[in-house]
């Protein structure tokens, strides 16, 4: 990833998810919908991928319409499929089958191509999220006495 640019991310997801793994995937765009996710008009609240029929499929992706293409029956959250290589297809398909979901983390530009960042993962209880707060503060305020000090 080190000419991966962000274009939107989805800040929701590592507090909903204990994310174990990370990767990038391609997505199959039209050209309208490429130009307005790079103008930054695209939300992933909620948005995940699944299997269908083997491949994998992007889910409740908002990509609003490009104003200046004229598309009279465009859906913004049609479902897209990713590209994958076949040992990451395999590589989800396993960590879906034992337990483990495929969200959606980020989507960015890498040379330029849209790129779809996936994390595979299992989803926090409420008690695991509120004792992520705790260590989080907790790791802040330490930081926070080192700077006083020194």
């Amino acid at each position: 990833m080190a000419d991966y640019t962000l274009l939107a991310a989805n800040r929701r997801a590592r507090y909903d998810y204990q994310i174990n793994d990370t990767l990038l995937a391609g997505i199959r765009l039209s050209g309208a919908e490429v130009k307005s996710i790079r103008a930054g008009h695209v939300r992933l609240n909620g948005s995940f991928a699944g299997f269908r029929s083997g491949e994998l499929w992007l889910n409740n992706v908002h990509i609003s319409p490009y104003p200046p293409a004229k598309q009279e029956d465009y859906q913004p959250t049609r479902t897209r499929k990713l590209l994958l290589k076949r040992q990451q297809l395999a590589q989800l398909a396993r960590a879906s089958q034992s337990g483990h979901s495929i969200v959606v983390l980020s989507v960015g530009q890498s040379g330029s191509y849209v790129k779809v960042e996936l994390g595979i993962g299992r989803g926090r209880k409420r008690y695991d999220k509120r004792e992520h707060i705790k260590r989080r503060e907790a790791k802040r305020d330490a930081a926070k006495a080192m700077r006083r000090r020194s």
